[in-house]
């Protein structure tokens, strides 16, 4: 390949992967067409992105991005994983398919810019961002739900309202209770 082309390639892959925080490396080189076919079609439903790259014009791009952690561990037949809700679903989805087709090469990946870089299998044990969200929204719902159940006295006066009332109706005496 001339300079020109490794120069284009690497700016390619430049300008796809400067801006991310996140992503995923797989091996997908044992798949057979139709498996990887299906596979893409499977992970394109779920706005997840998978492009082979090749090493060492990726190790270049990569240098001085959030990602070059993982551009020094590129070995092998490598396709960077990107796209969907949270990495942490794509690293859940990508063991789904991995039990589908056992030829698919699990990797390792980066997680919104942490500097360690972590196994799919470490990834998709992690809480998603959505799960996060949902525990601190609990968490801070918490202290009010309790508060407003301690205060709730208003339905236990108008029930005692109510049966005084009903006995007023039914012109039973209503008797002082000390």
């Amino acid at each position: 390949m001339s300079r020109a082309v490794k120069s284009m390639v690497e700016k390619d892959v430049k300008s796809r992967y400067e801006s991310l925080d996140s992503v995923l490396v797989i091996d997908v080189l044992g798949l057979s067409g139709n498996d990887a076919n299906a596979f893409r079609g499977e992970l394109r439903k779920k706005d997840v992105e998978v492009h082979v790259v090749k090493n060492s014009a990726a190790s270049r791009a990569l240098s001085g991005t959030v990602l070059e952690p993982l551009a020094t561990r590129l070995t092998g037949s490598c396709a960077f994983v990107t796209g969907g809700t949270s990495p942490v679903d794509t690293a859940k989805e990508l063991i789904r398919l991995a039990k589908e087709y056992p030829a698919l090469g699990l990797k390792e990946g980066l997680v919104e810019g942490e500097p360690d870089v972590l196994t799919i299998e470490e990834i998709s044990k992690r809480k998603s961002r959505t799960e996060l969200q949902g525990e601190i929204v609990m968490l801070a719902m918490s202290p009010g739900r309790r508060i407003a159940g301690q205060l709730n006295v208003g339905g236990k006066i108008a029930g005692c309202i109510k049966a005084i009332v009903d006995k007023l109706e039914k012109g039973e005496k209503i008797t002082k209770v000390a």
